[in-house]
């Protein structure tokens, strides 16, 4: 076994600060699916999440030195990312790359039809979740993705985001809110098994099921993790 598997995290980030040139590449492989997932969820665009995830690792890879150990040292990766995302979100929000369907979308055929009035596959529900996903501010949104997609407790959240607990459930209860009218229009059966949840198809190795139990997570949040993760194409 290699020594660094068995390694704290803290020993490892320490390790990289002392000159080893291999422990901080250990330290990322530890995290690396549950850190692309958060910045997947929340930009919704593997492309961006990509270059979302390489800037945080440079910018943690470069600001090791100063990590003082006030959080975890996930917690600290995690903050990174989310800054990463949040960053690139507010850069984009003047120009949105997923509109929400509106009956009114050119659907690439060339006739002009119009969109069917609700999705007929389980493919269409995730794109609008992902879509209404979008839609949010970009707080609530990250917000919404660590509690109720990542299932993070509140109280890691507030670490990670850098805000008080009520914050977070503040952001989380707004965001909730706004998804319940974006996504009014979903047909019931799109949660017909809230407690079941598939795997994550873009993190190897990772499934998204059974959750760590978020304190503050509404009724629809097993709906919002179902139906965000039953497609990422």
């Amino acid at each position: 076994m290699d020594g660094r598997d068995a390694a704290t995290d803290l020993e490892l980030l320490r390790a990289h600060v002392a000159g080893d040139r291999d422990a901080f590449a250990a330290l990322f492989h530890r995290h690396r699916d549950r850190l692309w997932a958060v910045a997947l969820r929340t930009l919704g665009d593997r492309e961006e999440a990509a270059d979302a995830l390489q800037d945080a690792l440079l910018s943690a890879h470069r600001a090791a030195a100063r990590f003082r150990g006030d959080s975890a040292v996930t917690t600290w990766l995690h903050r990174i990312v989310v800054n990463a995302c949040l960053d690139r979100i507010r850069r984009r929000q003047a120009h949105p790359t997923v509109p929400l369907p509106d009956g009114n979308r050119a659907d690439g055929s060339g006739t002009g039809g119009v969109e069917p009035a609700a999705p007929a596959q389980d493919h269409d529900t995730a794109l609008v979740v992902r879509a209404a996903l979008a839609a949010l501010p970009a707080e609530q949104r990250a917000a919404l993705v660590l509690v109720d997609v990542q299932g993070y407790p509140v109280a890691e959240v507030a670490r990670i985001l850098g805000v008080a607990e009520g914050t977070v459930k503040s952001r989380c209860a707004r965001g909730r809110a706004r998804l319940a009218v974006l996504l009014g229009h979903l047909r019931p059966t799109a949660s017909a098994h809230p407690g079941r949840l598939d795997p994550d198809p873009d993190v190897p190795g990772v499934t998204t099921g059974n959750p760590r139990p978020a304190e503050g997570v509404g009724s629809g949040s097993a709906r919002i993790r179902q139906d965000a993760n039953q497609e990422d194409t």
